[in-house]
């Protein structure tokens, strides 16, 4: 069932004057004042086709005083945007139709129109209703509340997307000086018109980097005392932790405002907490006459603050872990070798991957300290990686530098080195192998090797015919058992002949088709095709050879050294004698 009309369709003229003369011109029928709209709780405004409002309900009067049926809706008393919209809806093409079919006896259906604006400081949505006889209908609905929760919303939507695109982009490095940059940016960006922020360098200077809106970018360290700007020292200090201070704009000082900014308005300082300890802090500037910051935007400044401070905080902490550990791999990368008279010695080192870690593998070559005297080569592997292994590395490497000075038998020198260790509050094990070589035979260049392994892998001996030899000799661990045992083994190289030393980051690297481990029968291999080669030549081989087998994968530490008696015959001349046992 069809919904009666609000004003009953009353057949006679639009309106019957109640007096002579103008007089306001009211409603000839009782439909238009029937208590339901009289009484409806909305405003209610009727105009008729010639703009002349013919009813305005109890809810309308209070609302809109003054305004009473018969006069001109424009008289003053509406507001401009309902006059505007009234003003468009008679006497135009929809006005036309709705008569003409009006007319035909035909039925439409007339989308209302709408139309919005301030009243009396809130925010109204007027719904016009076609009637019969060419008036049109407004209905008044106060939209202030769902206008504000719809600001509200999309204010909270634009800040969440600004603190996840904030978040984004401080995660995206662990450079200091990108994530202040750009913390700056960020928030010059979205939170006021320009961002200083200030931290402290080791000399207790202010770095500063100075972000505009428009896109400019300023950094500097000065000589300028935080002091200077009220807060700012508090909030590189920590305290409060995270309470912001608006600062009266005259004692801004001058190096702290970007070039060309001139005076701010209300300067807020902001702290940076970051892990543990103050990131910095935050200045956030807006320029005189812009618009206030909206309340809500404390609490995105705090999360922005702590996302920002965090993420300073932990590129900083990163940066001084890279520091540190470059120290640490300064410190312990293998020496330049020195060639001894008749010995060629050459040295490969090539760190583990992922590496900001610190690697295990290490070589030492101690030169003879005077005549008589033999130069010690030692190559190791100490368990693990990081700093607890760094630590444990230079302590085998100091103590053996210091134990060769007091003992030459190999095994009783691991004995020593063994006790070293346990009595350390490590638990780390390490391997090691010796070589000791004194002066070649002036006679022959021959060089006699010491070779002692412990829980290391052994020695290789390439021969000048491309021979593969293991050097016979093993050895418990460094560091494990309370008495360590090793055998030494003696062997001769002649001009030409190479002793590698290696680490088991060669034997174990995988790679080929099948993720396989290169193993010793290939590392064999490998030195097998470098005979008659110079020490230097000989490691460059292998470990290309061990590169190509890898082909990119991870792999562990690999450390090579190579002891080549120094050649006495043209190249092209190595290799073509097979040696008999006699000669060693």
């Amino acid at each position: 069932m069809s919904n009666p009309p609000l004003f009953p369709d009353v057949p006679g003229d639009d309106h019957a004057r109640t007096g002579g003369g103008d007089g306001p011109a009211a409603p000839h029928h009782r439909g238009l004042a029937e208590p339901a709209v009289e009484s409806a709780p909305a405003p209610v405004v009727a105009v008729d086709r010639r703009g002349r409002v013919s009813l305005v309900n109890a809810a309308a009067r209070a609302l809109l005083p003054g305004l009473v049926p018969g006069v001109p809706l424009d008289t003053g008393m509406a507001p401009d945007w309902l006059v505007a919209a009234a003003g468009r809806g008679h006497g135009g093409p929809d006005a036309e139709t709705t008569e003409a079919a009006e007319t035909s006896g035909a039925k439409t259906a007339t989308t209302a129109a709408t139309a919005h604006g301030p009243l009396r400081g809130r925010a109204f949505t007027a719904h016009a209703a076609p009637l019969p006889d060419g008036h049109t209908a407004w209905w008044l609905s106060d939209v202030t509340g769902r206008e504000d929760a719809e600001r509200s919303l999309r204010s909270e939507r634009e800040s969440t997307a600004f603190l996840a695109r904030a978040s984004a982009r401080l995660q995206a490095s662990l450079n200091p000086r990108r994530c202040v940059v750009t913390t700056a940016r960020l928030a010059a960006g979205h939170l006021a018109d320009a961002a200083v922020v200030v931290r402290l360098s080791r000399d207790r200077r202010p770095e500063v980097t100075r972000a505009v809106s428009d896109g400019r970018l300023e950094e500097e360290t000065l000589s300028a005392s935080p002091e200077e700007m009220p807060g700012l020292a508090e909030a590189l200090a920590g305290f409060p932790p995270l309470s912001f201070r608006s600062v009266d704009p005259g004692r801004v000082p001058a190096w702290l405002l970007p070039e060309g900014f001139g005076r701010p308005a209300s300067p807020t300082v902001v702290p940076l907490p970051g892990s543990g300890e103050i990131a910095g802090a935050m200045v956030l500037l807006r320029r005189a006459g812009s618009e206030d910051a909206d309340p809500g935007d404390d609490t995105v400044t705090r999360i922005f603050a702590a996302r920002a401070g965090a993420a300073i905080s932990a590129a900083a902490l990163y940066a001084e872990q890279v520091a540190t550990v470059a120290v640490l791999q300064r410190e312990l990368l293998p020496p330049t070798l020195e060639h001894p008279e008749g010995v060629e010695l050459a040295g490969a080192y090539r760190p583990a991957q992922g590496a900001q870690s610190v690697g295990g593998d290490f070589y030492d070559v101690h030169p003879a300290g005077g005549p008589g005297r033999e130069t010690d080569v030692v190559l190791g592997d100490v368990a693990g990686k990081g700093p607890e292994a760094a630590v444990l590395t230079g302590k085998v490497r100091n103590t053996l530098a210091a134990l060769r000075l007091v003992e030459s038998d190999h095994v009783r020198l691991l004995d020593l080195l063994n006790r070293a260790l346990l009595s350390g509050p490590q638990n780390r094990f390490v391997t090691l192998v010796l070589a000791s070589f004194g002066a070649p035979d002036p006679g022959t260049g021959r060089v006699t090797l010491r070779l002692t392994s412990a829980g290391h892998p052994p020695p290789l001996i390439l021969r000048r015919d491309g021979t593969v030899e293991a050097a016979r000799t093993s050895g418990t661990l460094i560091g494990v058992l309370p008495d360590a045992s090793a055998t030494t083994c003696s062997t001769t190289l002649l001009p030409g002949e190479t002793c590698l030393l290696y680490s088991d980051g060669v034997t174990e690297a995988r790679g080929g088709p099948y993720g396989e481990m290169f193993g010793e029968e290939r590392l064999a291999d490998a030195l097998g095709s470098c005979a008659g080669l110079h020490a230097q030549a000989v490691v460059e081989r292998v470990g290309m050879l061990t590169s190509e087998w890898l082909a990119g994968r991870e792999h562990d530490d690999i450390a090579l050294v190579a002891v080549t008696a120094a050649h006495r015959t043209p190249l092209s001349a190595v290799g073509g004698t097979v040696r008999s046992g006699d000669d060693r």
